[in-house]
């Protein structure tokens, strides 16, 4: 298997070096029914979909109250889940209001198997001009490197940014999340 990206070449108007640039995205997949999920899940493990079906409903509605507890979930197979939020940090105790919370998130862990298997899996890029027509395919030969939100580094350490230039997670930043109950 591989995770497939489009490089499509287009003209970027914004940034330091405007013109035409190949811009990357995902080449977006087919979502798959939440039925094939359980029938597939049932030929896995030999317990039938309807089963499977009734225990996901049931382990989503205890996930979704432990998580609005402040709870760390855990998603066997996956990694952990927590509520939390990003805010402005002030230094006065009269400061502190809910005005200063910009974004409610959900954060997911995932668990070093997770990691592993996209760090293991290639990527596809196929290369298109403006109109749409291939120019060339290529596959990674990168490192595998994985971003780490939780303590805002990348596989190999280095420290990783998101757009605006803050760093992702915690260690005293503007951006700690908050409530997170852990």
């Amino acid at each position: 298997m591989a995770i497939k990206v489009i490089a499509q070449r287009r003209e970027v108007k914004l940034g330091k070096n405007p013109g035409m640039k190949f811009v990357m995205r995902p080449d977006l997949y087919v979502p798959i029914q939440e039925k094939k999920v359980f029938s597939e899940a049932a030929t896995h493990s030999g317990i039938s979909a309807g089963v499977i079906k009734a225990a996901w409903d049931a382990a989503g509605e205890v996930i979704r109250t432990w998580a609005t507890e402040g709870h760390s979930i855990p998603l066997p197979g996956l990694g952990t889940m927590r509520f939390g939020v990003r805010s402005k940090a002030v230094a006065e105790l009269e400061d502190v209001k809910t005005n200063l919370i910009s974004v409610r998130r959900i954060i997911f862990t995932p668990n070093v198997e997770l990691k592993d298997e996209l760090k293991n899996t290639s990527i596809q890029i196929t290369c298109l001009d403006e109109d749409g027509n291939v120019l060339k395919r290529v596959t990674s030969g990168d490192s595998g490197d994985i971003e780490d939100t939780e303590n805002g580094t990348t596989g190999n350490g280095e420290s990783g940014t998101t757009g605006n230039g803050t760093t992702e997670g915690g260690g005293g930043s503007n951006n700690d999340d908050l409530g997170d109950g852990d």
